[in-house]
């Protein structure tokens, strides 16, 4: 079995070490609260996937959109309406 033949110092060891550093990749910010995310996630804090949606739980959370205004009348008339009208 190999021995050193002297102690290494604690510069040395340490020198060498500095290598050892966990490097973190993945990190983008949230386009919608800027908070750092991994990419291709939905963001913790404010629930948006890439800027588009709101999950929450896992589930979509839709946005209320504004109903189209109703028309006047409607073409499609019953048996009834026509027969009155006959009248």
């Amino acid at each position: 079995m190999a021995v050193p033949q002297r102690r290494i110092s604690k510069t040395r060891k340490r020198m060498r070490r500095t290598h050892f550093k966990l490097n973190v990749e993945g990190l983008v910010t949230c386009p919608n609260c800027g908070e750092m995310i991994k990419s291709h996630h939905v963001c913790p804090k404010c629930g948006y996937y890439a800027g588009k949606a709101q999950y929450l739980d896992g589930k979509l959370v839709k946005e209320e959109k504004k109903a189209p205004a109703k028309k006047a009348a409607s073409k499609k008339t019953t048996k009834k309406a026509t027969q009155e009208e006959a009248k």
